[in-house]
């Protein structure tokens, strides 16, 4: 049986982040990834603020596909509302394939082992270590367990790691030869067409990432009418048939997401924001204390991994709480929504200020949220 410092369940974003923190760190790590390769093309929009390149121990310029300078918010194709981002670069757009594989071959040539395909049967404690059995019947041990099999995670719930009972999005994403009418340097949110939620375009170098979402009331994307009108909003003529569906675990709630040696990372700790569906900044962030809470309990500095749990709940949980509230009332009342969330002076740069990691929920929340209830009242 070989033995590890650390065993992580699930070989994307968080996974291969995780690994590569605490490669450099000098641990001996082992990803388990049910899946044999990554996908060839993954329209996750790909949005990123810049400032996560300080967590990140390596330099992502061959995935970064665009650098935004402005976000464009429209109702039902009109209205349209333009902020333009501070800064140089705050945000920017990463082609997911290529920033998930970039991380994992830098993890790789860190001296991280994977698996994969592999499938975990069974976990379990032994002389307060974790055995892990894949469905191989090899079996692993470590003294510290990582679970960062994404949103539709089955071990999260086994550990108890996170809500008792997970909030979804549900979403559909696609990928689009060309950038239809969208700046290479600008990002679109369009409103109206979703019920309980919006779509998005993100651009590429060559193509565009689009999706849909909806967040409150289990809202369903099934109506090609729809769809077709997003697309066409967008510049595009064609609704094409290759779409990806998915269900987004979103932030719901403060909630424990370590145990006894035991943590969840990214999507399966339920921190993907509830408003926007931003994931790959709090699977960064999470990502980074997760190693960093893991080489203080190695190392004796700490007794537990508590701390990470707290940390999370703290830098990121502090403003999904707001960003859960505001998502509630605007999808509600979307159009309301739009006149007093969006088109007021000042919102669309704070929402922009928020994507690019400058600004909180909690700095707007409370003025947007009285807002829209007084409004809503009459």
């Amino acid at each position: 049986m070989k033995e590890f410092d650390v065993v992580i369940i699930g070989g994307g974003l968080s996974g291969s982040t995780t690994a590569l923190n605490l490669s450099k760190k000098g641990y001996s790590v082992l990803i388990i990834e049910k899946k044999k390769k990554f996908q060839d093309s993954n329209p996750c929009a790909g949005g990123m603020a810049s400032s996560m390149q300080k967590l990140l121990p390596l330099d992502i310029n061959d995935a970064i596909e665009s650098k935004i300078k402005n976000v464009e918010f429209r109702w039902k194709a009109s209205d349209n509302v333009i902020a333009d981002l501070t800064g140089e670069s705050p945000f920017w757009i990463v082609k997911r394939e290529k920033f998930d594989q970039l991380l994992l071959d830098e993890s790789l040539r860190n001296g991280v082992h994977i698996i994969r395909p592999g499938l975990v049967e069974k976990i379990s404690k032994k002389n307060d270590q974790w055995e892990i059995t894949c469905n191989n019947k090899i079996k692993f041990r470590s003294e510290f367990l990582v679970i960062a099999d994404g949103s539709q995670s089955k071990w999260a719930g086994h550990f108890n790691l996170g809500p008792r009972k997970p909030r979804f999005a549900n979403t559909i994403s696609l990928r689009l030869k060309g950038l239809g009418d969208i700046p290479r340097d600008s990002v679109r949110f369009e409103f109206g067409f979703i019920k309980y939620g919006f779509a998005w375009a993100f651009p590429l170098r060559e193509s565009l990432n689009i999706g849909l979402g909806t967040f409150i009331n289990n809202g369903l994307l099934d109506n090609q009418a729809i769809n077709k009108q997003v697309i066409r909003s967008f510049g595009f003529d064609d609704f094409p048939h290759k779409t990806i569906t998915k269900r987004l675990r979103i932030w719901n709630g403060f909630h424990s997401i370590n145990g006894d040696k035991v943590l969840a990372v990214g999507d399966a700790a339920s921190l993907c924001d509830p408003f926007l569906a931003e994931g790959i900044r709090p699977s960064l962030i999470s990502s980074f204390y997760a190693a960093e809470y893991i080489d203080q309990c190695i190392t004796g500095k700490v007794d537990d991994l508590n701390l990470y749990t707290k940390k999370i709940n703290n830098i990121w949980g502090g403003s999904m709480v707001w960003g859960r509230r505001i998502a509630q009332v605007f999808y509600r009342f979307p159009r309301t929504g739009y006149q007093l969330g969006i088109k007021r002076k000042t919102a669309p740069k704070r929402i922009a200020q928020i994507l690019s990691g400058e600004m909180s929920y909690e700095d707007i929340a409370k003025r947007v949220i009285k807002r829209l209830l007084r409004k809503s009242e009459t």
